[in-house]
């Protein structure tokens, strides 16, 4: 005997919608994120008319909501239920709805009906009057709201009726994939696991890099980028994590680079090999978490510095963004608690006191290369080490 599927999820797509003839590509993305993220569950995924429609165990609920509540490319999720499409079968079900609804507190109600079945016999409006009218008859104390109500019962009208309340917001954005695969440049603090995320709810799916400097920064340090990937995951499905030990580009930095630079030095350094690993794993462009003026790093002298040792597109998706606002986004997609960790990584580690903070392009280009860093920037990526990071 197959599994039961008896729970219907009613899945709205958004900005999906926009698309012209290229439309059923994305459609085929978010199915198939939905499918990789599902994948140890029997369900069944019906595509009609711009939504989707999910079957799956009602014991899986909490597990099935989870991953709704945190995948790119839907508006919006609802439980869903089915009945034929007649005006008794829908009532009854609009009457129970809205009995569990006035049990949590509701006191009034609104019907927003919409009929894409033109044959039913009546329109929208008159839908929504004729239910509305059969709920105020079964339940005498509630009143109908249609400006600010406490519930809205949903009710539309396809091949059957589906009937909804409660609308749980989704990520937004597009299907996880369908603008290619990037690197993450993932430090263990507070802006990288944002811009990380920006990017998937763009449709990027990621893999990140995490620069080592064993031994001083801690397996603690690692364990805290690990976590931060799986916050990822939950989002964009598996993250494949590159660390990438920098412990003998930064000491050669600190011995024979200007103090000042040192960390301006190190930028182009983790640009050069994360554009070697771009190229090596087919990776479409490179993405941080820099957000302009915020550290010294992050003038826009030191960004033009930094991204001239790639050739790659780099994404800044938190490039103008306030710090309260990353904070807010990181408490939001679950990674702030993480990051806020105290465990220093090797960016902190090395910092100079006083920072250049507007690069000389033509001086310091020079300067950099009389490093001569190029053989330990290929050495650590060649040593790199490579774990896939699922979502816990």
């Amino acid at each position: 005997m197959g599994t039961i599927l008896d729970r219907l999820y009613l899945l709205k797509l958004g900005e999906i919608h926009l698309k012209g003839e290229n439309k059923q590509e994305f459609i085929a993305y978010l199915r198939s994120s939905l499918k990789q993220r599902l994948a140890k569950l029997d369900f069944r995924l019906d595509v009609r008319d711009g939504r989707f429609y999910l079957y799956a165990p009602a014991a899986e609920d909490a597990y099935v909501s989870a991953v709704l509540s945190r995948l790119p490319g839907i508006n919006a999720w609802a439980h869903c239920y089915s009945c034929a499409k007649e005006l008794d079968p829908i009532s009854e079900l609009a009457s129970r709805l809205l009995a569990e609804r006035l049990a949590v507190g509701a006191t009034s109600f609104k019907i927003e009906a919409r009929r894409s079945d033109k044959s039913f016999p009546l329109d929208s409006y008159g839908l929504a009057r004729e239910v509305g009218h059969r709920l105020l008859e079964a339940h005498p104390s509630v009143r109908v709201d249609v400006h600010n109500p406490d519930t809205v019962i949903n009710i539309e009208i396809r091949e059957r009726s589906y009937l909804y309340c409660v609308s749980e917001p989704g990520v937004r954005g597009l299907p996880v994939g369908c603008a290619g695969r990037g690197l993450l440049l993932l430090s263990g603090g507070i802006d990288s696991p944002v811009a990380g995320f920006k990017m998937i709810s763009r449709g990027l799916a990621l893999e990140a890099a995490y620069f080592n400097a064993y031994p001083y920064t801690s397996q603690d340090a690692w364990n805290k980028v690990a976590n931060l990937s799986a916050v990822l995951a939950s989002y964009g499905g598996i993250i494949r994590l590159h660390t990438v030990p920098f412990t003998e580009v930064q000491l050669a930095i600190k011995k024979f680079g200007q103090e000042s630079c040192s960390t301006l030095y190190l930028r182009a350094a983790m640009m050069m090999a994360a554009d070697r690993l771009c190229k090596k794993h087919r990776l479409n462009c490179i993405v941080t978490g820099e957000s302009m003026s915020q550290v010294a790093s992050q003038t826009a002298e030191n960004m033009r510095f930094s991204q001239s040792f790639t050739d790659m597109a780099v994404m800044r998706p938190l490039c103008g963004t306030d710090k309260e606002e990353i904070i807010k986004d990181a408490r939001r997609i679950g990674s702030y608690d993480i990051s806020i960790l105290p465990y220093a990584d090797c960016c902190v580690l090395f910092s100079p006191k006083f920072p250049v903070i507007k690069a000389d392009f033509q001086r310091e280009r020079a300067a950099f290369s009389r490093l001569g860093l190029e053989t330990l920037v290929e050495q650590a990526v060649q040593a790199t080490e490579i774990i896939d990071i699922t979502a816990k």
